[in-house]
């Protein structure tokens, strides 16, 4: 339904007579958005990546204001993503705007980690999105969240009510959540299910601003190098130890942030060689660590092998000369790793701040 909106209002605008400055909705694309929220008591969930920021540019175009912004931390976001949560502030403040709100998890006293990482170091585990799972993403991201606005009566969480919870309440008014969802395929195909997953009884509404407007990833990319600037793009948002990291955001991580993929190979091995392993030896023929270190392959299986869950980070750092014998990243290559990944995702086109913008994307002509 918000797609076929959105097909009606057409493409990416082009200029605002009145001053030649880049006009970020048609207004056909105003209208959308306003005609879903104006009036709606709306809270932004922040992911600090392309597509969530490009969610607040568009709003602000439409003239609508949220009354909360919330980011779940789950302490294992890159130092890119929070510098720019930290530029967003400064935007915001001059925007008169509410500012992100961070969101995170607090454990039991004496439990032995506080973030998502220490959680799954603790437990030799790797995150669940490695098993086909997303229970660490509700865990440690969406509770969270939820918990900042409904407030928690007791444990380490308590909290009171957030002051928009509370008017929703007074008023007899759901709150709606927006998500950053673009009009990309694998996004679509995200928002169907999160519409399926999301019960009619639940104590929050759900809108895919981006999708309302008809903007794809390029869309997005183009709006904020626009509106504030193309080194305001920012990276994508994710764990430097998350499963769905692709080959090349991993030589990324090498050429960029060694000491944090040191820490994910460490996880990895962890998990793989610890007690709640379920690599069994006799179906592979030879331990994980054997398989690791001489296999030119591990054998096709549904088993997850690493946190790449078809394969081991370890593997793949081996056998791209990303590591040494001693399975740490080798320090003096940065420029070698960084030229991969840069080759690698010009091939899968994936737009963020590392695509350094490429040609065309930023054009509002």
């Amino acid at each position: 339904m918000e797609a076929a909106a959105a097909s009606r209002c057409g493409p990416f605008p082009e200029t605002c007579a009145a001053n030649a400055m880049p006009c970020l909705l048609n207004t056909c694309q105003r209208g959308a958005l306003r005609a879903a929220l104006q009036g709606r008591l709306i809270v932004v969930c922040f992911g600090a990546g392309v597509d969530s920021t490009a969610m607040l540019l568009a709003l602000r175009a439409a003239g609508l204001r949220p009354g909360a912004i919330t980011f779940a931390d789950t302490g294992g976001e890159k130092p890119e993503t929070l510098s720019h949560i930290e530029r967003m502030q400064a935007i915001l403040r001059a925007w008169d705007w509410p500012p992100i709100e961070p969101c995170r998890v607090r454990t039991q006293p004496g439990t032995p980690y506080a973030d998502l990482y220490g959680n799954c170091w603790t437990n030799e585990t790797l995150p669940s999105l490695a098993f086909g799972m997303k229970s660490c993403s509700i865990r440690w991201k969406h509770v969270p969240q939820d918990q900042h606005l409904m407030g928690v009566t007791r444990g380490p969480n308590r909290r009171p009510p957030h002051p928009l919870w509370l008017r929703s309440r007074a008023q007899g008014q759901r709150i709606v959540k927006l998500i950053g969802y673009d009009c990309g395929r694998a996004d679509r195909r995200r928002a169907g299910a999160s519409f399926a997953a999301a019960r009619a009884d639940g104590p929050f509404d759900f809108v895919y601003p981006l999708q309302l407007i008809g903007w794809t990833r390029v869309d997005c990319v183009r709006a904020i190098a626009a509106d504030l600037g193309p080194d305001m793009v920012p990276i994508k948002s994710a764990c430097y130890f998350c499963p769905a990291s692709r080959p090349w955001e991993l030589f990324w991580l090498a050429g960029h942030h060694p000491g944090l993929l040191d820490e994910s190979l460490g996880l990895e091995r962890r998990a793989l060689t610890g007690r709640h392993s379920r690599f069994d030896e006799v179906d592979f023929g030879s331990s994980w660590e054997e398989m690791v270190r001489d296999a030119p392959s591990f054998p096709s299986t549904k088993t997850t092998v690493g946190l790449g869950r078809s394969f081991a980070w370890n593997h793949w750092a081996r056998l791209n000369g990303v590591v040494g014998d001693d399975f740490t990243v080798i320090r003096g290559q940065r420029r070698r790793f960084i030229r991969l990944a840069q080759q690698l995702q010009a091939d899968d086109n994936a737009l963020d701040a590392r695509a350094g913008l490429p040609a065309g994307a930023v054009d509002v002509r």
